[in-house]
């Protein structure tokens, strides 16, 4: 080994030897130069090696994604769809799917050969600043219209009226279900164009907790087999103690479709425990954080087990829509429900809360009200939303309405307004006298002060002291004229914003409704 050794180091010691006496130096400075290059160069070959490999992994990837992203039928969706235009935030609707096709009987029970239907959904709105974020629930017994659908024979079916949300999905009675129909639904509902639909059933949404690593819940009693299972003759064993603790795959599936054991065990409690969920799913992502290397895994599950609208199939386009939304911040990250009321065992749409939930979002204005459209403010505009009146606020204060014009409607805009700055609007009315020029606030003994508050939003009105411990305004034309030239801005209507659930919220706050809640 020695004698090879030497054999390959004596030439260059001859070379070193044998250099020109003239060019001696310069030679070795710059084989020196040569010698301290030579570790970039191979740095650098490194790099680019990594960079060529890592690529062509990345494409494997998304090309393996792109296999498994299955889209349903665009040619499915309404032909008279709301004006792409009308919003300026993006509109995604997220339809959990109880299909027991495809192995996901071996995690739901039931017929695998069953028809597919809609467990539950909300419409997430992305807002144009892409820093907020509000999703609405739609509780699956909500009657609603359902427009025509196409049916898989090609033929459409026709309007269906008070008929349950989810049997939108449903519709041509398949085991994949019918997720152009329930869309069409929305927008139907909404007066929003959905930009995307996106179709998760048991297996992808198990799969996305055991990727993340579980997600933390809470439970406010202990639940047993009979709660998943009423059909059970016994309670069974606990499956879910009191309190907080992670789940993940079976178990997070089961505490998501509860109902049973908690509250009065109905839909609409179910739904503010899948809200608590969903944010501590956000909640956990964000913290391993919002980038490709972590998104790829997440897509990864979630592709086999998804349907999308076409406009998110391929891998590019999915993961380009959740990076979308890195900066939407956990706090402002809002779920609420479509306004509701019980209607025997359904559940009604209550007017004209959901109207004014719809346009506020159509305007991109948030819970509280802000211009989230991400438009930077003219100097114009900036002085205008400095007006005094959008600094009042009418916090316990109760106030009745009457309409003193010939304009329909003003009473219930005015009681809007007044929502929207706090008050609490008793009723609303027409008055005796509908000839009023100008708006009069009428107030009792001790009331003055209230009075002044609220006369700061309508300039020029003329107070007016009367008997009795009431606090009204009379709507003149006055008003009726600067409402007309200049709405308010829509807002979140008061009794959504009070229900709402930040995705920051406590993990054990808000989990049940009705008796026993």
């Amino acid at each position: 080994m020695t004698g090879i050794r030497d054999d390959l180091e004596t030439p260059s010691r001859h070379r070193r030897r044998t250099a020109p006496a003239g060019g001696g130096a310069g030679h070795g400075r710059r084989a020196e130069r040569e010698r301290r290059r030579r570790p970039w160069r191979t740095f650098l070959l490194v790099v680019l090696a990594l960079v060529v490999l890592g690529t062509a992994g990345l494409g494997w990837i998304y090309l393996k994604l792109n296999g498994d992203i299955n889209t349903f039928d665009g040619d499915g969706l309404s032909k008279n769809r709301p004006d792409a235009a009308a919003s300026k935030g993006e509109n995604v609707l997220v339809i959990g799917s109880d299909a027991r096709n495809d192995g996901n009987d071996a995690l739901g029970g039931g017929d695998k050969t069953d028809i597919g239907r809609s467990d539950t959904a909300f419409l997430l709105h992305v807002y144009a600043d892409h820093k907020n974020a509000l999703a609405v629930s739609i509780p699956r017994d909500t009657l609603v219209t359902i427009p025509p659908c196409k049916l898989p024979d090609g033929s459409w079916t026709k309007t269906q009226t008070d008929t349950m949300f989810n049997a939108a999905f449903s519709v041509g009675q398949t085991e994949k279900g019918n997720p152009a129909c329930t869309q069409n639904t929305v927008e139907q509902l909404t007066g929003l164009r959905v930009d995307h639909t996106v179709v998760i059933d048991f297996k992808g949404f198990a799969a996305l907790t055991d990727v993340v690593g579980g997600v933390e819940v809470c439970l406010p009693d202990d639940v047993y087999q009979n709660d998943l299972n009423p059909k059970r003759p016994t309670r069974g064993s606990r499956i879910f103690k009191k309190g907080e603790q992670k789940v993940e795959g079976q178990q997070a599936l089961d505490y998501v479709r509860l109902r049973h054991g908690i509250g009065d065990g109905s839909d609409i409690g179910r739904i503010q425990r899948q809200q608590a969920f969903v944010s501590s799913l956000m909640k956990k992502i964000k913290s391993d954080g919002l980038t490709p290397t972590k998104l790829l895994p997440l897509a990864t599950a979630a592709t086999k087990s998804m349907t999308v609208d076409p406009g998110l199939g391929t891998a590019n386009k999915l993961i380009s829509f959740a990076m979308s939304l890195k900066n939407v911040d956990l706090h402002n990250t809002k779920f609420v429900k479509i306004p509701w009321r019980y209607e025997g065992s359904r559940i009604a749409v209550v007017e004209p809360d959901a109207s004014d939930l719809w346009a506020a979002l159509k305007d991109d204005r948030t819970i509280d009200g802000k211009d989230a459209s991400g438009k930077k403010k003219t100097k114009a505009s900036a002085s205008a939303s400095a007006s005094p009146t959008e600094t009042v606020s009418g916090a316990g204060i109760d106030v009745a309405v009457y309409n003193g014009t010939t304009t329909d409607g003003l009473a219930s805009d005015t009681a809007r307004m007044l929502t929207a700055h706090g008050f609490t609007v008793t009723s609303t009315a027409n008055a005796l006298n509908k000839q009023h020029t100008t708006t009069v606030v009428q107030y009792g003994p001790g009331l003055r002060t209230r009075a002044d508050t609220l006369a700061e939003l309508f300039p020029g009105a003329q107070l007016e002291s009367i008997g009795g411990a009431v606090l009204n305004v009379v709507v003149g034309a006055d008003y009726a004229k600067e409402s007309s030239a200049s709405p308010a801005p829509t807002t979140v209507p008061s009794s959504v914003a009070s229900d709402a659930r930040s995705a920051d919220d406590d993990l054990c706050s808000n989990l049940t409704y009705g008796a026993g809640g």
